[in-house]
């Protein structure tokens, strides 16, 4: 069986939406059309990074390029992280990393079901409330 030529993965968290491709290249790994060397802030480009390190060398020999909409800033980036994760897991496809993936933090696989609570009547959000007096 031959390998793949491309490899597509998807990850979800709260709002945002991120698409990965995965192919044989030169360990060019971009985010919105954005190298990840320069992807500010740090914190987030961090967060990408965490499924690539764990892998090793092994994704330096693949071109990922990850597309990220809706939501905020870390939603984006956890999103990024789980489909970069999946795109790498199908490329390899290695039990042991699976593992690993799952052993270290079970979001790099699994998308995040918690969402934003609907407002509700009474209050300004989902949970505040009018104060009641008495007087």
């Amino acid at each position: 069986m031959k390998a793949p030529q491309i490899v597509l993965a998807t990850g979800k968290r709260k709002e945002a939406i991120a698409r990965a491709s995965v192919r044989k290249g030169t360990g060019l790994v971009r985010v919105n059309r954005k190298p990840l060397e320069i992807y500010e802030p740090e914190l987030v480009r961090q967060k990408i990074q965490e499924p690539l390190l764990m892998v090793g060398d092994r994704w330096k020999s693949l071109d990922i390029s990850v597309d990220v909409q809706g939501g905020g800033i870390m939603g984006q980036a956890s999103a990024a992280r789980t489909a970069v994760a999946r795109g790498l897991l199908s490329w390899l496809k290695d039990s042991h990393l699976e593992e690993m993936f799952k052993h270290y933090d079970r979001s790099l696989l699994v998308n995040d079901p918690r969402r934003k609570l609907p407002k509700r009547p009474g209050g300004r959000g989902a949970r505040k409330r009018r104060q009641k007096s008495y007087r």
